[in-house]
């Protein structure tokens, strides 16, 4: 079974206190639903039409799981604490 990734690149930081809060629910969350924090921060060095940004990969043993972590309801109440806090794009890339 092929890992799953979330790989999440924050566009903007409206509001740190909401970023913050939303990070103290997600962050149990994810972990309790199996995913390990593999990056997270400020990219080192972009290329290309990258953008410096904080990036967040999180590794899941399979795609059911990190769907499932998504969808949540420890997950889910973590995205109405972050509310219009940050503008960011998260994908779930499958692992080959």
């Amino acid at each position: 079974m092929a890992k799953a990734y979330w790989v999440s690149a924050y566009h903007a930081v409206h509001d740190e206190n909401k970023l913050a809060a939303y990070a103290k629910i997600a962050g149990p969350a994810i972990i309790e639903a199996g995913g390990t924090f593999l990056a997270r921060g400020m990219a080192a060095k972009i290329y290309e039409a990258g953008m410096l940004q904080r990036t967040v990969i999180i590794e899941f043993e399979s795609l059911e799981k990190a769907l499932a972590c998504h969808d949540s309801v420890g997950y889910q109440h973590a995205l109405k604490v972050l509310d219009d806090g940050a503008t960011r794009d998260l994908r779930i890339v499958e692992g080959s």
